[in-house]
């Protein structure tokens, strides 16, 4: 049988994948070869031998990368090189891989943009992301890639992990496409969410609070936090790093969160004085040695960690349709306005800066109002836990 006298891209692609590295020979060109590992890992590369007779490899590119006739071209130029006498300078350029990448998008989009879930989005790419992807090649990645680490994740830590993770994949791709002239993200295929939660839907009916207030009691310090999320209305990472020394006593006895605004946030409910359920909850929780946090990890000295896998047992103990952590504080929200709670009050208990001129005016703090809307607040859901049986008027035997 004649030997192939071309080697097109699409051949390239074909080649096997054996046991053991193996070199495939390009026809038209002497020294050039496709270089085989049993990985499925194809690279070009050249071979020739120096004018003192020593043979030299140069390793020129994936086949990802480059088209086999440019891969020749550059093969071309390495052989000549090599006879010559200058093999120390062909060292390959490195292509950039993913954790170089992520992290130039970090300092170049995630920190010049001053967004507040830089630390969540650190630590995404840090636990679930680059101990797989870290050290491939950016450009190399393909939706194969993405849909086996999405499955890896969503399969131990949840559909919603799966989908915080793709986002940030996404961030990632989209900056560096508009660097690149030729890059195609393989992370924007429509259909790789893993999660069928509907965003900003999502308010819990009151059988749905009393469910999760009930199985909250079984989840010790992690159930605190989620009543806590519903009775303050307040974001998770804010009341996931609330310190002790955040909490004064106020004039009755009871606790006023002074709620520490960072660099990066747009706004906070600032000074808010807690009910007593939710002081009794914060009293209940144990001091950790060393641990500032009131949330506490069991582990470091650091908040407590993990919180999506919390609440995937969490959710599953509930056997409730799928919900989120952020539903709770949309469910307070809706309950603030069916008990009556003026809007400009409300909008301060959330954070939520106040828009227009009303914004660059208003500038009082609603201490006092906040204060009595959370406690109005904490009467209702009690109220919904613990609802008054309906009332039953006797009827008097008629006298005749």
């Amino acid at each position: 049988m004649a030997r192939r006298k071309h080697l097109t891209d699409r051949q390239v692609l074909a080649l096997p994948i054996k046991p053991k590295r193996y070199f495939h020979a390009d026809p038209q060109l002497s020294g050039h070869y496709v270089r085989v590992l049993p990985t499925g890992t194809k690279t070009f590369c050249a071979v020739a031998r120096d004018p003192h007779g020593k043979q030299i490899w140069a390793s020129i590119g994936g086949t990802d990368l480059w088209k086999v006739e440019d891969a020749r071209d550059e093969a071309r130029a390495i052989i000549k090189r090599i006879r010559k006498g200058e093999a120390k300078e062909l060292t390959p350029t490195k292509p950039d891989s993913f954790a170089d990448v992520s992290s130039n998008w970090i300092v170049r989009h995630v920190a010049k943009q001053k967004l507040i879930s830089q630390p969540a989005i650190e630590r995404v790419l840090r636990k679930y992301i680059l101990p797989d992807m870290g050290e491939r090649a950016f450009v190399s990645i393909k939706r194969s890639d993405v849909a086996r680490l999405l499955d890896k994740i969503e399969d131990h830590n949840g559909a919603r992990q799966a989908d915080v993770a793709l986002s940030i994949m996404r961030g990632v791709a989209n900056w560096y496409g508009t660097r690149d002239d030729d890059y195609v993200s393989p992370f924007s295929v429509k259909g790789m969410k893993r999660s069928r939660a509907k965003p900003g839907d999502r308010v819990l009916n009151d059988s749905e609070i009393r469910t999760v207030w009930t199985q909250a009691d079984s989840f010790g310090s992690y159930g605190a936090f989620v009543k806590l999320l519903l009775l303050t209305l307040q974001r998770r990472d804010c009341l996931r790093t609330m310190r002790w020394s955040d909490l004064s006593p106020s004039n009755d006895g009871g606790l006023i969160w002074n709620i520490a605004k960072l660099d990066r946030q747009k706004g906070n409910a600032g000074k808010l004085k807690l009910p007593d359920i939710a002081v009794q909850i914060i009293k209940a929780l144990p001091k950790r040695a060393g641990n500032e946090f009131i949330f506490a990890s069991d582990r470091t000295d650091e908040p407590i960690a993990g919180i999506s896998v919390l609440q995937s047992q969490f959710t599953k103990a509930c056997a409730l349709p799928e919900w989120s952590l952020h539903d709770l504080r949309r469910t307070g929200r809706s309950l603030l306005a069916k008990i009556g709670i003026n809007r400009e009050v409300a909008e301060a208990i959330m954070g939520h800066a106040l828009v227009g001129v009303e914004g660059t005016y208003n500038r009082f703090d609603y201490v006092e109002q906040k204060a009595h809307a959370l406690a109005a607040l904490a009467t209702h859901i009690e109220s919904i836990l613990h609802p008054s049986p309906d009332k039953v008027v006797m009827m008097r035997k008629a006298v005749r």
